[in-house]
C-alpha cells in the first residue's frame, strides 16, 4: 500500500525531475455499436464514447489537483474501426470525423482506433478504411490511426507492407501545409498489442473488457537524476580517496579506471559498475510505476470503471532533461548513438521492465523505453549532429519498447522506401516475438537542411538521410514473409 512517504517522495521527483502521467487512455469497445447503416453506427459510437468517457478530463483534473500530478494527455481508444467498417459498407472517413466530433465534445487530446489488423490477410473492410488514412487524418483534428502488418506468429503481409508506405506519404502530401502532422498521426505495427494508451498506435482490443482504464507513465528525467546523483557520489568518493592518499578498493563492486581527455592527460574515475547502474534504474522505475499505479486505480474507481493497465515505459518529451538519450549518456556515452549505444538501451530497457513490474498488479502495454526522435531532446541533438543515424536507431529498435519512432525524412522518399523502412521493422518484431513500429514523416516540400517542428510533445528535428539504392523489386513482390519457426510454440 502506498502511504504518505510515498506520496511525498514522488511530489519531489515531479517538481524536481519532470515526472509526469503521460497518459490516462480510456479503452472503449464498439462491437455493440456495429450497424448494417453507418450513419446510425456513427450515432451509435458518438453517444456511447460521450457517455462512457464524460467524466474522464474532470477526474483527470482532480486527481492532478489531488497529489499535484500533471497528467498530461488524457486519451480514449476504440475497437479498430475497420470491424465496424466491414458490418456498415459505405465511406469509412464517416467515422473518422465521429470520432473527431466525440473527442472535441469530450476535450480530449486524441482518439486511437481509425485502425485495421491484416498481418494474416485483408478481411472485409479493411482495405477501405487503409484506402481512406490519408483522407481521415487530414480532414480530422484528434484521430489517430494504425495498421498491423506482421506478428510472430502470422510472418509479414508485405502486400499490406507496399500499401502502408503509399499511405504515409498520401498522408504527408495532404497534411504538407501543417508540418505533414498526418504522417506524424499514423503508426505501422509489427505484433500490435491492445492494451497499448500511447498514441498514435492505441486501439481497444477485442478481448478487452467493455470500458477499461490504463494509464502511460513517463520519467525519463527522474531516471537521469538518479543516474547523475549516483555518478556524483561516486566522483566524491573518489576525491576523498585521493586526498586521504588511499589507493584501495571499495567493498562494492565499483572499479577504478583510467581514461585519457581529449588533451591526452588521464584521469582516474572510480565508476559504479553496470549491474549497480542497473540496480538504480530499477529502483527508479519501482517509484515511478508504484504513482501511476496510484492514478491508474483511482482514477478506474472514480470513473466506475475497471483498471486496465500500467505501461510502464520512459517516454521522453522536447524538455531539457526529459530525454532517454540523455540517459544512455548519463551511463557513459558521449552522444547517443556511438559505438554502446545498443547495448546500453537494452540494460536500460531491462532493469525499467524488471523495477516497474514489481510496483503494479497489471503492467501491460509496451513497456520499457521508447526512442522517438523528434519527441527527446537528446536524440534531435545527436540526430543533428550526425551521431544518430537511422540505421543505428534500427538497430536500437531490436532492444526496446516499439520502434522507428517520429522521424523525418526527405520530403522526396519514395513509397517503396518507406515499405522496405516498415518490412525491416517488421522482421525485427516478427523474429524477436516483440511490438515494433514505424512513424516517419516525409518532409514534403522542406528542404534537406531544414527541420519539422510540430510544438508540444510532438517536438521537432532534422532530416534524416535514407539510402537512395531502391527497394522497388523487393516490395513489388508483394505475398508474405512466412513466420519464422519460433511460430510453432504451442
Amino acid at each position: 500500500m502506498l502511504n504518505m512517504t510515498d506520496i511525498m517522495e514522488t511530489i519531489k521527483m515531479i517538481q524536481e525531475e519532470n515526472l509526469d502521467i503521460r497518459t490516462i487512455t480510456m479503452g472503449i469497445s464498439l462491437l455493440d455499436c456495429a450497424d448494417t447503416d453507418i450513419d446510425r453506427a456513427c450515432e451509435k459510437i458518438y453517444n456511447k464514447i460521450t457517455s462512457k468517457a464524460k467524466n474522464l478530463i474532470p477526474v483527470g483534473e482532480s486527481i492532478e489537483k489531488k497529489y499535484g500530478i500533471p497528467i498530461v494527455n488524457k486519451r480514449i481508444s476504440v475497437t479498430p474501426i475497420s470491424m465496424l467498417l466491414a458490418i456498415s459498407g459505405g465511406d469509412p472517413v464517416k467515422y473518422a470525423k465521429t470520432l473527431d466530433r466525440a473527442a472535441k465534445t469530450l476535450g480530449v487530446n486524441f482518439v486511437g482506433g481509425y485502425s485495421a489488423l491484416v498481418q494474416k490477410g485483408f478481411a472485409a473492410g479493411d482495405l477501405e478504411l487503409i484506402e481512406s488514412i490519408p483522407r481521415a487524418l487530414s480532414e480530422t483534428e484528434f484521430v489517430c490511426s494504425s495498421v498491423n502488418v506482421g506478428a510472430t506468429k502470422a510472418g509479414i503481409n508485405m502486400d499490406a507492407v507496399a500499401i502502408m508506405g503509399n499511405k504515409i506519404l498520401e498522408s504527408a502530401k495532404l497534411t504538407a501545409d501543417r508540418q505533414c502532422i498526418g504522417a506524424a498521426k499514423l503508426v505501422v505495427f509489427c505484433n500490435a498489442v491492445e492494451d497499448n494508451p500511447f498514441m498514435a498506435g492505441a486501439f481497444h482490443g477485442v478481448g478487452e473488457a467493455d470500458c477499461v482504464l490504463s494509464v502511460g507513465v513517463s520519467g525519463p528525467g527522474v531516471v537521469r537524476s538518479a543516474l547523475a546523483k549516483m555518478n556524483a557520489n561516486m566522483e566524491c568518493s573518489n576525491v576523498s580517496s585521493s586526498s586521504s592518499g588511499s589507493t584501495s578498493t571499495s567493498s562494492s563492486a565499483s572499479v577504478s579506471t583510467s581514461v585519457q581527455d581529449e588533451q591526452g592527460s588521464v584521469n582516474n574515475l572510480n565508476l559504479a559498475t553496470m549491474n549497480e547502474v542497473a540496480e538504480v534504474i530499477k529502483k527508479t522505475a519501482f517509484k515511478i510505476t508504484r504513482m501511476g499505479q496510484l492514478v491508474g486505480s483511482e482514477a478506474a474507481e472514480m470513473l466506475g470503471v475497471p483498471f486496465g493497465i500500467v505501461d510502464l515505459s520512459l517516454a521522453p518529451t522536447p524538455a531539457v532533461g526529459d530525454s532517454v538519450a540523455h540517459i544512455l549518456e548519463e551511463i557513459g556515452l558521449e552522444e547517443c548513438g556511438t559505438h554502446g549505444t545498443t547495448a546500453a538501451l537494452a540494460m536500460l530497457n531491462d532493469a525499467v521492465k524488471k523495477g516497474g513490474v514489481m510496483a503494479s498488479s497489471s503492467v501491460g502495454g509496451l513497456s520499457g523505453a521508447f526512442i522517438p526522435v523528434t519527441e527527446d531532446a537528446g536524440m534531435i541533438s545527436a540526430a543533428r549532429s550526425g551521431t544518430l543515424t537511422i540505421e543505428k536507431l534500427e538497430a536500437m529498435t531490436s532492444v526496446c519498447s516499439v520502434g522507428l519512432d517520429m522521424i523525418v525524412v526527405p520530403g522526396d522518399t519514395t513509397a517503396d522506401t518507406i515499405s522496405a523502412i516498415i518490412a525491416d521493422e517488421a522482421a525485427i518484431g516478427m523474429v524477436n516475438s516483440k511490438t515494433t513500429a514505424v512513424r516517419l514523416i516525409p518532409a514534403i516540400g522542406i528542404a534537406d537542411d531544414e527541420e519539422l517542428n510540430f510544438g508540444g510533445l510532438l517536438g521537432s528535428g532534422p532530416i534524416m538521410k535514407l539510402h537512395k539504392q531502391s527497394s522497388a523489386k523487393m516490395i513489388q513482390r508483394g505475398g508474405r514473409i512466412p513466420a519464422p519457426l519460433q511460430s510453432l510454440k504451442n
